[in-house]
């Protein structure tokens, strides 16, 4: 993470180019890119591209290390700054490239000239050194994600600061003018001037106090607070006008830390003031002064906004209409639609269930149809739970009927166990009658009670056990592969090749009683 040098950059292909934008989309989803999936994606052939990688590791554009399950390659920060400036090459952005003239905790500050000859300044962010390594607990880049590569992070930021630069310099802030973004660098206008921690001297501390006083007011009003307002990011230019830099941590006003970032960027320009040119007034803005006026932080989507918040927001400032009262009339009316389909739907299953049901036992017994529930009471007890105001229709519908078939098939179930009974009997007594011999009887008995045995033992499982057996078996089986240690050695490519040739050697050596050897 030294300095930049792009001396290589002139001499690189168009083919160093594929390779390295390979890289940087197989990281996407890789931690390390293998190299056949690198020559998949840059649609080269296998060997040239490994002679390309292999010189692109010697430059240190590329890094080829061991992981714990493969080996590959990952793109380190001189190569995505090589693919950024290549861009911005393209672009007519910048056409040459200068000295470093700032390091901060998070980004370096270049200065370039565009085709023009116009200097201009390029910052690059730097996210990941050790100094500024908590990014979960400072910014909310990851959002949902667990974790996230350092160069995906820069480019989170870089993207938020140009955003907030574009929207401030748009309502006559004053900020640099934002020119360009690719990746994770920004291009934006050169402040001719110095940061406020080298002024000794002010003209007049008292304007330049109220200045900057009205400037977190004022960025308060539209909504956005700078969270990081002090000396160091504040430039002043010949004339003694200042300029705002350093964007990546602004909040909204909306923000549950809002108060105490507002406060803080109020007393680092109090403190200063006080340090520096012995000036203390007993003027000061609070938080409570803000009146709203714009809404950046809802047009940036600022960290602490959420979606409800900048709805209400853009619908209180009237730069949205209120369509929400047509929408919720129509979705109510697709749901009252729906609800009745669904509602016609189930009466017309239990109407069909009781329907089979009744035509299929009547004649057999009259006690089936009066144990089962009648269809008008069933009909008015679906209605009823339909009709409910609560979330819940369809789950109650469904419970209504699985009881309506549980009930059925219990009736159909005693129904048959009342006829075996009484058919065993009276096959029994017609068999004292008419055979005279025992094992006749015997026979008969067993015939009758294993039906009834074999009836009585059906499961209701609908998963074969053959089934949850392979898929237990399966789950242990990678388990206990992934429980296996694994040798850890030493990162290089020709280690790699070595270890492999070593292992082929060592299992030939192993099989002597296949291969016939003594």
């Amino acid at each position: 993470m030294g300095k930049l040098n792009v001396t290589m950059l002139r001499y690189l292909t168009r083919d160093d180019f594929r390779v390295l934008t390979a890289i940087e989309m197989g990281m996407k989803n890789h931690e390390l890119v293998p190299a056949s999936l690198a020559a998949q994606i840059a649609n080269l052939r296998y060997g040239g591209v490994h002679k390309l990688m292999k010189e692109l590791c010697r430059h240190r554009l590329l890094s080829y290390e061991r992981g714990k399950h493969y080996d590959g390659y990952r793109l380190t920060n001189a190569g995505y700054d090589y693919l950024a400036l290549k861009v911005l090459a393209q672009r007519g952005v910048v056409a040459s490239f200068g000295n470093q003239i700032g390091v901060g905790k998070e980004s370096n500050i270049y200065i370039v000239a565009n085709e023009e000859g116009d200097p201009v300044c390029l910052k690059l962010h730097r996210l990941g050194r050790t100094c500024f390594r908590n990014i979960k607990g400072k910014r909310d880049y990851h959002q949902h994600r667990k974790s996230a590569s350092w160069l995906y992070l820069s480019r989170i930021s870089a993207t938020r600061e140009y955003a907030y630069m574009k929207a401030l310099f748009d309502r006559g802030f004053p900020v640099p003018n934002p020119i360009d973004l690719n990746r994770h660098c920004v291009v934006m206008e050169l402040v001719e001037g110095g940061p406020l921690c080298g002024i000794r001297e002010v003209e007049d501390v008292e304007s330049l106090y109220d200045e900057l006083m009205n400037l977190i007011v004022k960025l308060g009003n539209h909504g956005v607070i700078h969270g990081d307002f002090n000396e160091f990011n504040i430039m002043i230019t010949n004339s003694g006008k200042p300029i705002l830099i350093d964007f990546p941590q602004m909040i909204s006003t909306e923000h549950a830390d809002a108060r105490l970032h507002f406060e803080r960027d109020v007393n680092c320009v109090r403190d200063f003031f006080k340090r520096r040119f012995a000036y203390e007034s007993e003027l000061y803005p609070t938080f409570d002064d803000l009146s709203r006026e714009d809404c950046i932080d809802a047009e940036i989507k600022a960290s602490g906004l959420t979606k409800q918040m900048e709805k209400d927001l853009l619908k209180e400032m009237g730069m949205v209409e209120d369509d929400d009262e047509e929408e919720t009339e129509a979705t109510e009316n697709e749901t009252d639609d729906t609800s009745e389909n669904e509602v016609s739907r189930l009466q017309r299953r239990v109407e069909n269930s009781i329907n089979e049901f009744g035509s299929s036992h009547d004649t057999e017994d009259a006690s089936a149809s009066e144990t089962e529930e009648p269809k008008n009471a069933v009909h008015s007890r679906l209605e009823s739970e339909v009709t409910d105001s609560d979330g819940t229709k369809d789950l109650r519908v469904n419970r209504i009927l699985n009881n309506f078939e549980n009930e059925r098939l219990y009736n159909l179930k005693a129904d048959n166990d009342n006829d075996n009974d009484n058919e065993s009997t009276d096959s029994f007594g017609s068999a004292k009658q008419n055979f005279d011999s025992e094992e006749e009887r015997s026979e008969i008995g067993k015939s009758r009670f294993d039906a009834r045995s074999v009836y009585s033992t059906t499961t209701t499982t609908t998963i074969p056990p053959e089934m949850i057996k392979a898929k237990v078996k399966t789950a242990l089986e990678r388990r206990s592969k992934k429980e296996k240690s694994r040798r850890i050695l030493i990162k290089g490519e020709a280690n790699a090749t070595t270890r492999i040739r070593r292992e082929n050697r060592d299992t030939v050596k192993q099989s002597t009683g296949i291969w016939g050897w003594e």
